[in-house]
């Protein structure tokens, strides 16, 4: 699959024709101190500084999600919200890009997928945006990597009771795995239709994904986190799924 050594002119036409595009910007020893970085967050303990989602798998609980972090972790803060990545957000909105929420997503071993959506109808507040995924491992189609839809950012979908993308739209679709090597980036606009399968392997499938907005709309992430702390605590108990995002697309069973 075609990729770039980060965001140039060509990688930029590439994205606006197909709604995504593939970056190789780490090496080996930048991958190696994303992988720890991760390692360290998971580890942390419960303190109320950070958001942590846990679901149930056929080897117990698991983490599913942390998010909420880059004032707290340094590194993460500054190769998320700054460097390359903000200049490759930045070029690939057409102005400056600001950080507006962060997110590590697991899926250990038998952890769960996610349903077909898109990103935007969850992210208030503004209009411009872009999503991207950091693969911090391998990831494979046998422990769920991303799939995507091609030439289909230009409008929203019409969306399931759960905003996901109406099943009869997701069946017509041409759906298409994207593999990433650890160390590969993934952007995506945040109206391109993604889902991705369980981790059925025995590999975990960890993956970084921070959300940029174009700064000419404001600095918005505390907002955006006070709003979805607020949505959350306004939520009924009882779901068969774990809420872990304003649009209910996660898969994962809660731990009871």
């Amino acid at each position: 699959m075609k990729s770039f050594p980060y965001v140039n002119q060509e990688a930029k036409e590439f994205f606006a024709e197909f709604g995504w595009v593939l970056t190789d910007g780490l090496d080996t020893e930048q991958t190696q101190l994303l992988q720890e970085w991760v390692r360290e967050v998971h580890d942390w303990e419960v303190d109320g500084t950070f958001l942590r989602h846990e679901e149930m798998t056929t080897d117990g609980p698991k983490v599913a999600r942390i998010e909420y972090f880059t004032h707290i972790h340094q590194g993460l803060g500054e190769f998320i919200a700054g460097g390359q990545m903000l200049k490759d957000a930045s070029a690939l909105l057409g102005e400056q890009a600001v950080l507006y929420k962060e997110k590590i997503n697991f899926k250990l071993t038998g952890g769960a997928g996610w349903s077909p959506h898109q990103d935007a109808p969850a992210y208030p507040f503004i209009r411009t945006h872009i999503s991207c995924m950091v693969a911090v491992d391998d990831a494979t189609i046998e422990n769920g990597c991303l799939e995507v839809v091609s030439h289909a950012h230009e409008e929203l979908l019409p969306q399931d009771e759960k905003g996901c993308i109406r099943a009869d739209i997701v069946n017509v679709m041409l759906w298409e795995p994207v593999e990433l090597k650890a160390g590969q980036t993934l952007w995506f606009h945040s109206r391109t239709p993604h889902q991705s399968g369980d981790n059925l392997s025995q590999r975990n499938r960890r993956a970084l994904y921070p959300t940029y907005n174009a700064l000419s709309e404001g600095d918005l992430r505390q907002e955006y986190y006070e709003e979805k702390m607020k949505a959350f605590l306004e939520m009924k108990d009882g779901s068969d799924t774990v809420r872990v995002s304003l649009v209910d697309d996660f898969r994962g069973i809660p731990v009871r």
